[in-house]
């Protein structure tokens, strides 16, 4: 069995814990199944993503070039179900109230009880928003040389989004999906606090500009 077959097989199993969790809590098909499903798919795509972007090097060398397209097509992915999360909130809200509300699930901001938690989802929003324009304006040239550093917002992103839903989350008590929400949390704040580690000892361990050159072997310009 290839490495690709492996990754893709645990790419599978990973998004299965969403829809099996959903449908253990509601068997019957409804915009809140989905609205539902679709929260449980983006958070675990953010996570797949955090992982292949942490690795994206090591990554590339043990599978292979299409890793890195598969990254930029699942980040495309995760994005449109984070879109579709609040939108699917906004229908359900329709059915129930009559009233239809895109301003309240993508720009309500509060820091009053639930709507705080609410408001977390929404700024995840649109952090992954700058971070997905970022990627798909890499080649300008005002952006070539910097648009990886806007990927640092998918670790907001994806804490902003654990935190929302284990707050409102209806779902991620429940197994399999409990059993995966947890450990995500820990392995990505592993990531960051090892990456927070290695930048702080760069700055630490680098030799010093004034000190890479001996005086000796300068050239003196007039």
């Amino acid at each position: 069995m290839s490495k690709k077959t492996i990754f893709i097989i645990i790419w599978l199993i990973l998004l299965s814990l969403g829809p099996i969790t959903v449908i253990r809590n509601t068997p019957e098909l409804s915009i809140n199944f989905f609205q539902r499903m679709f929260g449980l798919w983006a958070f675990t795509l953010l996570f797949i993503q955090i992982i292949l972007g942490a690795f994206m090097q090591k990554l590339t060398e043990k599978l292979g070039g299409w890793i890195f397209k598969f990254h930029i097509t699942e980040g495309l992915f995760a994005y449109a179900l984070v879109f579709s999360h609040p939108l699917l909130f906004a229908v359900l809200n329709y059915q129930t109230s009559g009233v239809f509300n895109p301003f309240y699930v993508y720009l309500g901001f509060s820091l009053k009880d639930i709507e705080l938690f609410y408001s977390f989802g929404r700024s995840a929003f649109w952090l992954m928003t700058l971070a997905v324009v970022a990627a798909l304006l890499r080649t300008q040239p005002w952006l070539q040389n910097n648009w990886r550093k806007f990927h640092i917002l998918n670790y907001f992103v994806f804490f902003a989004v654990w935190y929302h839903s284990f707050k409102v989350g209806t779902d991620i008590g429940t197994f399999p999906f409990s059993f995966f929400h947890g450990p995500a949390f820990v392995i990505v704040l592993g990531i960051v606090l090892y990456r927070l580690f290695s930048y702080f000892k760069s700055l630490f361990t680098s030799p010093s500009r004034s000190g890479s050159t001996s005086p000796n072997t300068s050239t003196r310009r007039e």
